[in-house]
């Protein structure tokens, strides 16, 4: 079954191209089902290039999925234009009365600001405490992961001495958990962040499924709090990275290539994607829990 995003977003081309179902609204309307409905709340700053990255694995889903595009209510985009954000996406506050299946808040460029300091951070404050009565399932990711886990769980988050930057394998600590059906004990995950979580802080209703004793803690239950908190970044592509690195060497910083990502080292090599299986797999894990859990009734949404 397909994904139903806008029906003119740039993203649709290219997830036609790679043979994702997209549908229009009036086809899905013919349908006599329920669909999930999923929120994306997209910090990021290319925000074309991250609405694909998470249609993508939304839209490899069997079941009927829609999807709703949100952004900080009153937050100036530098990198994309007001009329591509007044045509594609709604604002929290045009949103903060719906309820949806799932919702999904990515990572944000500010890592070197303090959670407080934020500007839109009050707006985030409200959203989080929303996601506990409009929202049955949240998947928190890189930053939004590290505020949720500052918000809810009084987490302490550090600068490490050195960025990590690269594709990294990692360890399944639970590969019985839901959410990870299907995992190798060791899959290789995309990171990038400076920033880490002391383990002594992680409180005892939170649960470590997926960890790497050298770069971080990457992935964590939060039942409490219907939430799954993902430090690190499944969801990128396999230029993400790369991209990013030659960003910094135009900015003249003073950066690695990322590790493991690169044939044999050589960056003229297009790199190659080694995690694709399994961001579809905790995409897949993750909508199959919302489905069978969530309610029919999506007034009972958020309830306890």
């Amino acid at each position: 079954m397909p994904i139903r995003i806008p029906d003119n977003l740039p993203a649709r081309k290219t997830l036609e191209e790679e043979g994702v179902v997209v549908m229009d609204s009036t086809r899905a309307a013919r349908q006599d089902i329920r669909p999930l409905s999923i929120g994306l709340l997209n910090l990021m700053p290319n925000k074309e290039r991250t609405e694909t990255q998470f249609s993508r694995l939304i839209g490899a889903t069997p079941l009927q999925v829609d999807l709703t595009l949100v952004r900080i209510t009153d937050h100036k985009s530098k990198h994309t234009s007001e009329d591509y954000l007044n045509t594609f996406y709604k604002t929290w506050e045009d949103v903060r009365q719906h309820k949806f299946d799932g919702f999904i808040v990515t990572g944000a460029p500010i890592a070197h600001i303090p959670f407080e300091e934020v500007r839109y951070w009050p707006e985030m404050v409200d959203i989080m405490n929303w996601t506990q009565t409009h929202v049955h399932r949240t998947m928190f990711i890189c930053w939004g992961a590290q505020a949720a886990l500052h918000y809810f769980h009084h987490a302490r988050r550090y600068r490490m001495d050195k960025k990590a930057f690269g594709v990294f394998r990692h360890n399944v600590v639970n590969p019985r958990s839901h959410w990870l059906r299907g995992f190798s004990d060791s899959p290789m995950i995309p990171v990038s962040r400076i920033n880490d979580i002391d383990r002594a802080s992680l409180g005892p209703d939170l649960e470590v499924l997926i960890d790497n004793p050298e770069i971080g803690v990457c992935f964590l239950d939060d039942p409490k709090h219907r939430a799954v908190h993902m430090l690190n970044h499944l969801e990128y592509d396999n230029r993400s990275l790369a991209d990013e690195y030659q960003r910094d060497l135009k900015a003249g910083l003073d950066i690695e290539p990322p590790a493991n990502l690169f044939p044999k080292g050589d960056t003229a090599v297009e790199p190659e994607n080694r995690w694709r299986s399994h961001a579809h797999l905790l995409f897949q894990n993750w909508i199959n829990e919302i489905y069978q859990t969530t309610p029919y009734d999506t007034a009972r949404i958020g309830e306890a």
